[in-house]
């Protein structure tokens, strides 16, 4: 075995993972002042931006945006460069904020360099030193061996809660008997007509989702509901599991059972949009050989999907692929316990709370094997907060969380898993530990949330004032 090299650059802060929650964080230690290290294990940073999917819940489904600072930057960084689509009403349940994901890779680097962020890739933490709920160091597996690299506070954005565990936090798996939300793979379809597209919907609007809370449907038709997507002019549509036409596909075996085929556009140059639909449910993506197994059965969905709709569904006749998401979505894994745990009634009834660090306003979306989901909205089309204490590990000293491994009930995480609330708690994990490394290191406890929430607003996190 290599020898472990101890010559790494001293960091004050030490994020774990560059998804949306990771380069949230290390752009907001950063912004703070401290040396910031983003360890990835993948090849680029942004992972679930990166894909196509619109980013859900910075926006709730009465139009406001509840998520603001880091976010509110890529999303300028974006239009700057000329990829920004910007906030969409997709008139079923939701507000989400389009662009163009190979722009995105670009805002995503771009911002992390001008804000200092060390960005190590291609970088796997396999180990950590941990004294009494302390971590001392992380161990490092890339091209140049074995790295140890030592800090006073770090940030677990990996999505599965991988560095809290192996500090010693408890973690719940998915739902009864092994249940797992299914994994998807996102793909591009570009030369969709758009027109064509939304005549379709016009003239059949059996097949589509249409204003299942009262929040977007406001007394509305669904005659009002199709004209006003058609005005909106964009390919916001989604197509339904149990619609007539995705039914009767499922059932002859020209589609795979799903719950839906999500459409959202991600550049009018290229008339392209992201179709969001694949699923392999049941999987633990904890463990490799599972989620590395996954993929040529959602390899092949895509192929599936693709000649269903240029057969089936006007618009798409003459559509090619253009773009396969870099990485497998992946919903569901672990949640680590935390000192607090946010739970269903927190998110459906709009809580608001003293101790909130972020917003989300998604509604409670448990995707289900086959064609089975679960969408509960939000009341009043509303928005909740997340405590600070959901990222906080029982038993964890200098470790928060940030992303889907946060502590919540399994319908409350089906909601906070997307995002707009990753974004924002990111920020928050990032803001706190630059603060905490500041003051010496050491309990993540030991910061007032006060004074977070307060340096939070100074940044740009919206915390007060939504529905």
């Amino acid at each position: 075995m290599s020898p472990l090299i101890t010559a790494a650059p001293p960091s004050d802060v030490v994020v774990l993972g560059a998804g949306a929650a990771g380069i949230a964080a290390a752009i907001a230690a950063a912004r703070e002042g401290a040396r910031t290290l983003l360890l990835e294990a993948g090849p680029l940073p942004g992972g679930e931006l990166l894909t196509g999917m619109a980013v859900d819940g910075a926006l709730n489904a009465r139009g406001e945006w509840v998520v603001g600072g880091v976010a509110r930057e890529l999303f300028d960084e974006c239009e700057r460069l000329g990829g920004y689509i910007g906030p969409l009403n997709d008139w079923r349940l939701i507000h989400y904020v389009c662009y163009d994901p190979e722009i995105m890779k670009l805002a995503v680097a771009r911002t992390l360099a001008r804000h200092g962020v060390r960005l190590w890739l291609h970088s796997y933490v396999y180990d950590a030193e941990a004294d009494d709920g302390l971590i001392r160091a992380v161990h490092v597996l890339n091209k140049r061996g074995r790295t140890r690299i030592e800090a006073p506070v770090f940030v677990d954005a990996s999505g599965d809660g991988d560095l809290a565990v192996r500090a010693g936090a408890r973690a719940e798996n998915g739902g009864e008997g092994g249940q797992f939300q299914p994994l998807s793979i996102m793909f591009r379809m570009a030369g969709v007509d758009t027109p064509r597209l939304l005549g379709f919907l016009r003239d059949a609007p059996q097949h589509f989702a249409l204003g299942e809370s009262e929040a977007i449907r406001g007394g509305r038709s669904d005659g009002d509901i199709v004209k006003a997507v058609i005005d909106q002019g964009q390919p916001t549509v989604f197509l339904k599991g149990d619609g007539p036409l995705l039914a009767e596909a499922i059932a002859a075996g020209e589609m795979y059972p799903t719950a839906l085929i999500m459409i959202q556009p991600t550049s009018a140059a290229r008339g392209e949009v992201c179709l969001n639909t694949t699923r392999v449910a049941n999987i633990d993506a904890t463990r490799t050989e599972q989620l590395s197994a996954a993929l040529a059965p959602l390899a092949e969905q895509v192929e599936t999907c693709m000649r269903f709709m240029r057969r089936r569904v006007p618009g798409f006749e003459s559509a090619t692929l253009s773009g396969v998401a870099p990485r497998i979505g992946i919903r569901e894994t672990r949640r680590v316990v935390c000192d607090a745990t946010l739970t269903e009634q927190d998110v459906l009834r709009a809580r608001k709370r003293d101790d909130g660090i972020g917003k989300g306003s998604h509604h409670v979306d448990i995707h289900q094997d086959g064609a089975g989901q679960i969408r509960i909205p939000v009341d009043g089309g509303g928005s909740y907060d997340i405590p600070w204490g959901c990222l906080l590990p029982r038993g964890v000293r200098n470790v928060a969380l940030a992303g889907r491994c946060l502590s919540a009930d399994r319908a409350a995480h089906g909601s906070a898993r997307v995002m707009g609330p990753c974004l924002a708690m990111g920020q928050a994990a990032g803001t706190a530990a630059a603060m905490l490394a500041d003051s010496g290191g050491g309990d993540y406890r030991r910061l007032e949330v006060s004074a977070l929430r307060e340096r939070l607003r100074q940044r740009g996190a919206i915390l007060d004032g939504t529905y």
